[in-house]
């Protein structure tokens, strides 16, 4: 499926600035409001439905022989179009 890319900010940054900004995210979550991004003059204003499709992945990356590179990638995806129901499956637990 072809993808814009509507918005990119990528840094080294502590654990404690990324947690706050997940925060934030969680907190307009919770709100209804919507999320805001910016950084320097690029900006984007999303707003999420009130069941958007949450995805949480972990992946080892690297050449073969030295995937020494670990992510944690967490998505919020929904259709504009729809009323945002989602999709179903088992409970994610983050512990």
């Amino acid at each position: 499926m072809p993808e814009e890319v509507l918005f990119k900010s990528e840094r080294d940054q502590s654990r404690e600035e990324i947690a706050s900004y997940l925060r934030k995210v969680a907190d307009n979550l919770e709100s209804g409001d919507p999320i805001n991004l910016k950084a320097g003059s690029e900006s984007v204003t999303l707003n999420p439905p009130a069941r958007p499709t949450f995805e949480v992945k972990a992946e080892r990356e690297g050449p073969a022989g030295n995937m020494t590179e670990r992510s944690i990638e967490f998505e919020l995806e929904w259709d504009e179009n729809d009323g945002g129901e989602g999709n179903k499956s088992g409970q994610l637990e983050i512990e």
